[in-house]
């Protein structure tokens, strides 16, 4: 396929890497580009935790979100944190389409 693809930031917790994973195949298999996270803290990546490198991830996913047309939200269970939430609003704030995997 040629043309212009939608670009795709997936936001929600890394708790979800089994969700984010499935998102990120079907979302692509539409024929989307996919921008996801790099690890996943809260499922086994705890380089998240050294010093100063969960800010720089935070402030990537932040610009990833800028690169993309839309966010999808790996909400399982309706769960939002707070994280996801500032991203939410950042997307909001910067007019782009905002999804959930479960309607809100």
């Amino acid at each position: 396929m040629v043309g212009k693809c939608k670009v795709i930031t997936l936001c929600g917790s890394t708790k979800f890497k089994d969700e984010f994973i499935e998102a990120q195949k079907r979302l692509t298999l539409e024929g989307n580009i996919v921008l996801s996270v790099g690890l996943f803290g809260h499922s086994g990546d705890t380089e998240v935790f050294t010093e100063g490198v969960k800010t720089m991830l935070d402030d990537m996913h932040f610009s990833k979100i800028d690169m993309a047309d839309e966010i999808y939200v790996i909400n399982v269970g309706g769960y939002i944190g707070s994280s996801t939430q500032r991203e939410i609003e950042y997307a909001t704030a910067k007019n782009k389409l905002v999804r959930y995997l479960v309607a809100k």
